[in-house]
């Protein structure tokens, strides 16, 4: 029986490259993005719905962007409008870490614990006959390159994020993985993943996946 997984982030799981200058709208392709990328490394077993939105974060609207970057928002639209699904990944928490959120490392992962209190929820489980969630510390943010000036103060919170949602994965019993671990942020923009991480990313969460 297939098998389906909602991959559910922000730009780095749509899959934006490392930008040269601000307002740029492109999209690696599907060889390309890790949750594609995780799929074809999973097999026909598996079915993938993408869900990456710039600019999301965990629970907060953005002040240019708009109301529906809020995580909470978009996680109840994917989980209304897709399934049934047997597995949820989530990778937030970048964008909670721009300037202009003041957002602590405690708060994002209080926004990381409210999106897993609406996945956990009995009428979410119910309609999807039970899922699990994987959680993914996302890599450290680096303040240079094109997005520099929104991200006063990122690089050091970005650097207590894994622990903090290794903790938080492990209070609620479900899997955990530090993309930091085995890729890094592109130093031309300090968010996105080049190419060969966004392969490389797909690769080592297919085998955490596989693995579950």
């Amino acid at each position: 029986m297939t098998k389906t997984v909602l991959t559910f982030g922000d730009s780095n799981t749509y899959g934006t490259p490392p930008a040269h200058a601000r307002g740029e709208n492109r999209r690696f392709g599907p060889d390309t993005r890790w949750p594609t990328v995780m799929q074809a490394a999973l097999g026909p077993d598996w079915a993938l719905v993408e869900n990456g939105l710039p600019g999301r974060t965990t629970c907060r609207a953005d002040p240019v962007m708009g109301a529906h970057m809020d995580g909470q928002l978009g996680l109840r639209i994917a989980l209304e409008s897709s399934g049934p699904i047997d597995l949820l990944v989530i990778m937030l928490g970048t964008n909670d870490l721009q300037t202009h959120h003041a957002a602590t490392v405690d708060q994002v992962v209080g926004g990381l614990a409210g999106l897993l209190a609406i996945a956990r929820s009995e009428p979410y489980q119910l309609r999807h006959n039970g899922f699990d969630i994987l959680l993914i510390a996302p890599p450290v943010v680096l303040e240079q390159g094109t997005y520099r000036d929104t991200l006063l103060g990122a690089h050091e919170k970005s650097r207590d994020l894994p622990f903090a949602i290794a903790q938080l994965a492990d209070h609620w019993g479900i899997a955990f993985l530090d993309a930091g671990a085995h890729i890094n942020s592109s130093p031309l923009d300090g968010l996105h993943f080049a190419a060969e991480d966004h392969i490389t990313l797909g690769q080592v969460i297919a085998a955490k996946i596989a693995a579950l």
